[in-house]
């Protein structure tokens, strides 16, 4: 098996701000497994907050033996963005070995599309209301939030969007005094869920805390590993792929969380519609998908995922799987 590892950057059709920073483009690794007259893609997104880098994912991945499996994966790299690029080219080889899909390859019931979320970045109370009011069409949308002046962004989205359904991240932008503060707030607002209100390390002030609106774990939930430490703060995980380390991996996390009481977000990191392919699988059912990272690129992969009225479309095979 022929492994090639090679960086991508797209564009995004307007600067993304989280509480963490900005961005202007998505960089992305690309993972291509050969083996004879077949391929196998994958895409993953290395993410500093998790000390990752394009460097040290590429080396990661470079690092493999020539030949190996996937159920031998997990021994070989750690979850992460790494593994979710091989990961995912695995499934996809596989696939294309087979002339099967992926899904009927997991044993999974033909997926169908999902409405995702579309996420409006950190910014001024104005422009983030002129932003939910172009998007207001949307059936759900996403808002990047995580200062103590939050207050004012979500009643101006509110008023530019006010029939949309709408869930907030802070990506651990909040303290435990300013989530408690906004709480009655986001019940106020209709507001369906919140995305990891406080920092992973400081997150057991959520244990005993109100949770008015479904909590949701992201920076705290990896893989299955994670689930023992989220018991009595968390209602909902965000699974990722590129934090799973692949399919695979989230594919279980998703039965092992649901097992334990959970409800299930799909999310994604800003990549193109090959890192989205795989994580609409995942999404069959979930409580919430996010999964919006080609609709803020100002380009895209050939063959990308369909968005429409319905929501995000399965890939079609020419992508992956």
């Amino acid at each position: 098996m022929d492994i090639s590892v090679h960086y991508d950057t797209f564009q995004l059709a307007e600067v993304f701000t989280i509480s963490r920073g900005s961005r202007t483009e998505a960089e992305v690794i690309t993972v291509t497994l050969r083996d004879g007259d077949h391929a196998g893609h994958g895409e993953c997104v290395p993410y500093a907050r998790y000390g990752e880098s394009p460097g040290s994912v590429k080396a990661q991945i470079k690092g493999l033996p020539a030949a190996f499996t996937r159920a031998e994966l997990p021994s070989l790299l750690p979850a992460g963005a790494a593994r979710n690029a091989v990961d995912c080219a695995l499934w996809d080889l596989e696939a294309k070995r087979s002339g099967q899909r992926v899904w009927q390859l997991a044993g999974l019931p033909e997926p169908g599309p999902e409405i995702t979320a579309f996420t409006l970045s950190l910014d001024t109370p104005a422009v983030m209301k002129a932003s939910a009011a172009r998007h207001k069409h949307r059936p759900l949308l996403k808002i990047k939030l995580g200062t103590p002046d939050d207050m004012p962004r979500l009643e101006a989205v509110r008023a530019g969007a006010p029939k949309s359904r709408i869930i907030v991240d802070a990506n651990e932008g909040w303290s435990a005094e300013v989530y408690a503060d906004l709480a009655p707030h986001l019940v106020r607002l209709g507001v369906d869920l919140v995305e990891q209100p406080l920092p992973a390390g400081s997150d057991d002030a959520l244990l005993g805390m109100d949770r008015p609106v479904p909590v949701c774990a992201d920076e705290s939930c990896h893989d299955r590993a994670s689930l023992p430490g989220l018991k009595g703060k968390y209602d909902v995980v965000n699974i990722k792929l590129d934090k799973t380390g692949g399919l695979t991996e989230a594919l279980a996390l998703r039965d092992a969380a649901q097992a334990e009481g959970y409800r299930v977000m799909v999310g994604c990191m800003v990549g193109s519609s090959l890192a989205m392919a795989p994580a609409t699988l995942v999404a069959q059912g979930a409580l919430i998908t996010d999964l919006d990272g080609p609709l803020l690129l100002g380009e895209d992969r050939m063959y990308p995922l369909a968005y429409d009225e319905r929501g995000v479309h399965p890939p079609d095979p020419a992508l992956w799987g």
